[in-house]
Protein backbone atom coordinates (compact mmCIF):
# COMPACT_ATOMS: atom_id res chain seq x y z
CA UNK A 1 0.00 0.00 0.00
CA UNK A 2 1.63 3.63 -0.89
CA UNK A 3 3.00 5.36 1.83
CA UNK A 4 0.08 8.28 0.75
CA UNK A 5 -2.37 6.02 2.53
CA UNK A 6 -3.32 5.50 6.16
CA UNK A 7 -5.52 2.77 8.30
CA UNK A 8 -8.74 4.31 9.80
CA UNK A 9 -11.78 2.91 10.77
CA UNK A 10 -11.36 0.16 8.55
CA UNK A 11 -10.15 1.86 5.57
CA UNK A 12 -7.00 2.96 3.71
CA UNK A 13 -7.27 7.36 4.10
CA UNK A 14 -5.25 9.34 1.25
CA UNK A 15 -2.60 11.34 3.03
CA UNK A 16 -3.91 15.27 2.43
CA UNK A 17 -7.56 14.28 3.89
CA UNK A 18 -7.32 17.26 6.53
CA UNK A 19 -7.39 20.60 5.85
CA UNK A 20 -8.00 24.01 8.16
CA UNK A 21 -11.84 24.16 5.83
CA UNK A 22 -13.34 25.28 9.23
CA UNK A 23 -11.41 28.13 10.57
CA UNK A 24 -13.03 30.37 8.38
CA UNK A 25 -17.02 29.84 9.94
CA UNK A 26 -20.09 27.91 10.65
CA UNK A 27 -23.20 26.97 8.92
CA UNK A 28 -24.53 30.74 8.01
CA UNK A 29 -27.69 29.60 7.03
CA UNK A 30 -28.61 33.32 6.19
CA UNK A 31 -25.71 33.62 4.15
CA UNK A 32 -26.12 30.32 2.54
CA UNK A 33 -29.33 30.60 1.19
CA UNK A 34 -28.16 34.29 -0.20
CA UNK A 35 -24.95 32.07 -2.23
CA UNK A 36 -27.45 29.26 -2.83
CA UNK A 37 -29.91 32.05 -4.96
CA UNK A 38 -26.69 33.06 -7.28
CA UNK A 39 -25.74 29.38 -7.92
CA UNK A 40 -29.49 28.44 -8.79
CA UNK A 41 -29.65 31.37 -11.38
CA UNK A 42 -26.28 30.64 -12.45
CA UNK A 43 -24.66 34.17 -12.51
CA UNK A 44 -21.59 34.71 -14.52
CA UNK A 45 -17.93 36.18 -12.40
CA UNK A 46 -19.30 39.49 -12.82
CA UNK A 47 -22.49 39.06 -10.96
CA UNK A 48 -20.89 37.11 -8.41
CA UNK A 49 -19.02 40.03 -8.03
CA UNK A 50 -21.54 42.43 -7.73
CA UNK A 51 -23.62 40.80 -5.50
CA UNK A 52 -21.08 39.38 -3.01
CA UNK A 53 -18.51 42.54 -3.23
CA UNK A 54 -20.38 45.41 -4.47
CA UNK A 55 -23.35 44.95 -3.22
CA UNK A 56 -22.49 43.31 -0.17
CA UNK A 57 -25.54 41.09 0.00
CA UNK A 58 -23.61 38.59 2.90
CA UNK A 59 -23.19 42.03 5.20
CA UNK A 60 -20.08 41.34 5.68
CA UNK A 61 -17.64 43.67 7.44
CA UNK A 62 -15.05 44.53 4.60
CA UNK A 63 -14.67 43.14 0.84
CA UNK A 64 -11.77 40.32 2.44
CA UNK A 65 -14.11 38.82 4.58
CA UNK A 66 -17.10 39.10 1.94
CA UNK A 67 -14.79 37.65 -0.39
CA UNK A 68 -13.19 34.42 1.84
CA UNK A 69 -17.08 33.79 3.31
CA UNK A 70 -18.50 34.05 0.02
CA UNK A 71 -15.66 31.65 -1.60
CA UNK A 72 -15.92 28.95 1.55
CA UNK A 73 -19.89 28.48 1.32
CA UNK A 74 -19.68 28.08 -2.87
CA UNK A 75 -17.31 25.25 -2.14
CA UNK A 76 -19.56 23.62 0.54
CA UNK A 77 -22.53 23.81 -1.58
CA UNK A 78 -20.89 22.70 -5.13
CA UNK A 79 -19.91 19.42 -3.41
CA UNK A 80 -23.57 18.83 -3.78
CA UNK A 81 -26.59 19.24 -6.14
CA UNK A 82 -28.90 21.82 -7.34
CA UNK A 83 -31.48 19.84 -5.04
CA UNK A 84 -29.51 20.65 -2.13
CA UNK A 85 -29.30 24.07 -3.20
CA UNK A 86 -33.01 24.41 -3.23
CA UNK A 87 -33.33 22.98 -0.12
CA UNK A 88 -31.06 25.80 1.20
CA UNK A 89 -32.38 28.47 -0.29
CA UNK A 90 -36.41 27.65 -0.16
CA UNK A 91 -36.06 25.00 2.41
CA UNK A 92 -37.54 25.75 6.35
CA UNK A 93 -34.72 26.51 8.63
CA UNK A 94 -34.22 23.01 9.93
CA UNK A 95 -34.25 21.44 6.52
CA UNK A 96 -31.66 24.43 5.57
CA UNK A 97 -29.98 23.76 8.50
CA UNK A 98 -29.71 19.98 8.26
CA UNK A 99 -28.56 21.02 3.76
CA UNK A 100 -26.21 22.77 5.11
CA UNK A 101 -25.15 20.35 7.74
CA UNK A 102 -24.42 17.99 4.91
CA UNK A 103 -22.38 19.87 2.55
CA UNK A 104 -20.09 21.30 5.71
CA UNK A 105 -19.17 17.13 6.01
CA UNK A 106 -19.04 16.40 2.60
CA UNK A 107 -16.52 19.60 1.79
CA UNK A 108 -14.48 18.84 5.44
CA UNK A 109 -13.55 15.42 6.20
CA UNK A 110 -11.61 16.89 9.76
CA UNK A 111 -15.61 18.11 10.36
CA UNK A 112 -16.78 14.75 9.46
CA UNK A 113 -14.58 12.49 10.89
CA UNK A 114 -14.98 14.26 13.86
CA UNK A 115 -19.29 13.46 14.50
CA UNK A 116 -18.45 9.94 12.89
CA UNK A 117 -15.74 9.12 15.52
CA UNK A 118 -15.41 11.19 18.60
CA UNK A 119 -19.50 12.91 18.85
CA UNK A 120 -20.44 8.88 18.26
CA UNK A 121 -18.40 7.57 20.67
CA UNK A 122 -20.00 10.18 23.21
CA UNK A 123 -23.59 8.77 22.29
CA UNK A 124 -22.08 5.42 22.99
CA UNK A 125 -20.36 5.75 26.35
CA UNK A 126 -24.20 7.41 27.09
CA UNK A 127 -22.23 10.96 27.47
CA UNK A 128 -24.32 13.93 28.94
CA UNK A 129 -21.55 16.45 27.27
CA UNK A 130 -18.88 16.76 24.87
CA UNK A 131 -15.52 18.38 26.48
CA UNK A 132 -13.36 20.64 24.83
CA UNK A 133 -10.10 18.05 25.04
CA UNK A 134 -12.14 15.73 22.87
CA UNK A 135 -11.47 18.46 20.20
CA UNK A 136 -7.24 18.61 21.18
CA UNK A 137 -7.02 14.23 21.25
CA UNK A 138 -9.00 14.63 18.45
CA UNK A 139 -6.40 16.29 16.28
CA UNK A 140 -3.85 14.48 17.42
CA UNK A 141 -5.24 11.36 16.66
CA UNK A 142 -5.75 13.21 12.87
CA UNK A 143 -2.16 13.20 12.96
CA UNK A 144 -1.55 9.53 12.99
CA UNK A 145 -3.90 8.80 10.56
CA UNK A 146 -3.02 11.79 8.19
CA UNK A 147 1.00 12.29 8.32
CA UNK A 148 0.85 14.90 5.97
CA UNK A 149 -1.80 16.95 7.67
CA UNK A 150 -0.33 20.68 8.44
CA UNK A 151 1.34 21.73 11.65
CA UNK A 152 -1.48 24.11 12.77
CA UNK A 153 -1.12 27.32 15.30
CA UNK A 154 -2.80 26.44 18.39
CA UNK A 155 -4.91 29.55 17.52
CA UNK A 156 -5.93 28.19 14.14
CA UNK A 157 -6.67 24.71 15.92
CA UNK A 158 -8.91 26.86 18.71
CA UNK A 159 -11.13 28.62 15.91
CA UNK A 160 -11.78 25.41 14.12
CA UNK A 161 -12.77 23.98 17.52
CA UNK A 162 -15.17 27.06 17.75
CA UNK A 163 -16.39 26.84 14.22
CA UNK A 164 -17.07 22.79 14.86
CA UNK A 165 -19.13 23.09 18.34
CA UNK A 166 -20.77 26.27 16.96
CA UNK A 167 -22.08 23.56 13.76
CA UNK A 168 -23.13 21.12 16.37
CA UNK A 169 -24.76 23.76 18.17
CA UNK A 170 -27.09 24.91 15.24
CA UNK A 171 -27.47 21.28 14.34
CA UNK A 172 -29.28 20.34 17.24
CA UNK A 173 -26.53 17.68 18.37
CA UNK A 174 -24.99 20.39 21.15
CA UNK A 175 -28.18 21.99 23.34
CA UNK A 176 -25.98 24.97 23.23
CA UNK A 177 -21.98 25.98 23.22
CA UNK A 178 -21.77 27.12 26.72
CA UNK A 179 -23.12 23.81 28.20
CA UNK A 180 -21.80 21.39 25.61
CA UNK A 181 -24.76 19.36 26.29
CA UNK A 182 -25.33 16.34 24.11
CA UNK A 183 -29.06 15.63 22.39
CA UNK A 184 -30.65 13.96 20.21
CA UNK A 185 -30.77 14.68 16.28
CA UNK A 186 -33.34 13.51 13.88
CA UNK A 187 -32.24 14.54 10.42
CA UNK A 188 -35.07 16.09 8.27
CA UNK A 189 -36.57 13.53 5.91
CA UNK A 190 -35.71 15.50 2.90
CA UNK A 191 -32.18 15.92 3.57
CA UNK A 192 -32.04 12.23 3.95
CA UNK A 193 -33.58 11.72 1.33
CA UNK A 194 -31.23 13.58 -1.19
CA UNK A 195 -28.75 11.40 0.56
CA UNK A 196 -29.72 8.02 -0.24
CA UNK A 197 -30.80 8.95 -3.28
CA UNK A 198 -27.25 9.94 -4.15
CA UNK A 199 -25.32 7.33 -2.48
CA UNK A 200 -23.42 9.47 0.39
CA UNK A 201 -23.09 7.17 2.54
CA UNK A 202 -20.19 8.47 4.37
CA UNK A 203 -22.03 11.89 5.20
CA UNK A 204 -25.18 9.64 5.84
CA UNK A 205 -23.41 7.81 8.38
CA UNK A 206 -21.44 11.10 9.95
CA UNK A 207 -24.97 13.12 10.72
CA UNK A 208 -26.81 10.21 11.61
CA UNK A 209 -24.86 9.67 15.04
CA UNK A 210 -27.38 10.84 17.20
CA UNK A 211 -30.26 9.28 15.81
Amino acid sequence: MPNRYSWQAGVYVEAGRYRADLSAGSLKVTESRIIADLLLRGVDEAEWKQATLKNNLLRARNPETARRLARLIRQRLETTSPELWRMVRDGTMIVATHALLAAAVKHCYLLGDFLDLVVRDQYRRFAKALHKKLWRDYVEDCRGRDPQMPQWHESTIDRMRSSVFQILAQSGYLKDTRTMLLQRVHITAEVIGYLERNHEDYVLRCITIGT
